[in-house]
């Protein structure tokens, strides 16, 4: 098992160095050779679980500790070494920082990682102008696994392709995407209401730290943007209830919102959800679908894993319950494939 989980800090190595952050891609190929003792790494090296980035993601509980120490101005020489050492340089300072801020870490391995990517926002502004071209009715957002709700006020950012820009022109989030595909319509979509669920909320001023900490050191365009969306979510107090997704839904599903677009969505969430969960939620949803009406409609939007490049965007829509290919995209929403 020892080596099972060594393996698991390396395949998430490659995983940060494809997905744009060499040093984190370091960290881990170092760490998955040189933990061997004290507190830190006994625990590692004996997880229970799995912990693997479909598990536990215990690679990055770590990464998202070590950051932390950085940021906190606990770990100068870390820093030093995040900041442009030697490899040696980097094996040393991470080697202090297991050995003098062991009940730190301790308690980063507690969480599983939550990085709210905003630029998975990106999928929603487009996908809300298709709504809003569809249905032309005000929206009620419901997004499970919502974290810190910095991708429920997706309406309060700006997607660029081009020349074009969809969104507030003052939106203080832009969102620039490599794009590929037909622009979505232009009608701008109505948010009415918003709300969503969490096993373990995050607000966006009291849990900075975590928020921030679970973005990669060496990404500073991602940390300059979480920390203007954590900005603007901070204005949006109580949006996010903690709870189990799924008996969250069925209360949310029970409500009605006459004269309004119900849109439930979730962005690489469903698939960490056990398969019994995943099964109620389809059959909530389409007992909910089976309800819905033109002047109540019902609309799922999903952005999850499938195995292929990327995640596969789709969406449901009821009445009807028809599903429709509306885009792939990055997982952290570098790139994205219009279908529309």
């Amino acid at each position: 098992m020892t080596e099972a989980i060594r393996q698991s800090f390396r395949d998430q190595a490659a995983a940060c160095q494809a997905l744009g952050s060499p040093l984190t891609a370091r960290v881990l190929r170092i760490l998955a050779d040189d933990l061997h003792q004290g507190a830190v790494a006994t625990r590692v090296l004996s997880w229970p679980g799995n912990p693997g980035s479909a598990g536990d993601a215990l690679a990055l509980r770590l990464a998202g500790g070590l950051h932390a120490l950085i940021r906190e101005g606990r770990a100068p020489d870390l820093a030093a070494a995040y900041a442009g050492g030697s490899d040696a340089d980097l094996r040393a300072a991470l080697a202090r920082a297991m050995a003098t801020q062991e009940a730190c870490l301790l308690r980063w391995l507690d969480s599983p990682p939550q990085t709210n990517e905003v630029r998975r926002s990106s999928v929603l502004i487009a996908a809300g102008h298709w709504l809003a071209d569809r249905f032309g009715l005000p929206m009620v957002l419901s997004e499970l696994g919502a974290s810190a709700g910095l991708n429920l006020i997706w309406d309060h950012y700006a997607l660029r392709i081009g020349t074009r820009v969809f969104g507030p022109s003052d939106a203080p989030v832009v969102l620039s995407p490599e794009w590929a595909g037909p622009l979505p319509p232009g009608r701008p979509p109505q948010v009415a209401a918003r709300a969503g669920v969490d096993l373990n909320p995050l607000d966006p001023a009291a849990d900075r730290l975590r928020l921030m900490s679970y973005i990669w050191a060496d990404q500073p365009d991602r940390l300059a943007r979480t920390a203007a969306a954590a900005d603007l979510a901070a204005g949006f107090p109580g949006l996010v209830t903690r709870g189990d997704a799924v008996d969250w839904l069925a209360t949310r599903l029970a409500q009605p919102f006459p004269g309004h677009l119900h849109l439930i969505f979730h962005t690489v969430a469903w698939q960490y959800f056990p398969a019994a969960t995943q099964a109620r939620g389809e059959a909530l949803l389409a007992k909910a679908g089976a309800r819905a009406t033109a002047e109540a409609p019902l609309a799922r939007l999903a952005m999850e894993a499938d195995g292929k490049d990327g995640a596969a965007v789709t969406l449901t829509l009821w009445p009807g319950g028809k599903t429709i290919a509306l885009a792939r995209a990055d997982f952290h929403g570098r790139w994205l494939r219009w279908q529309g």
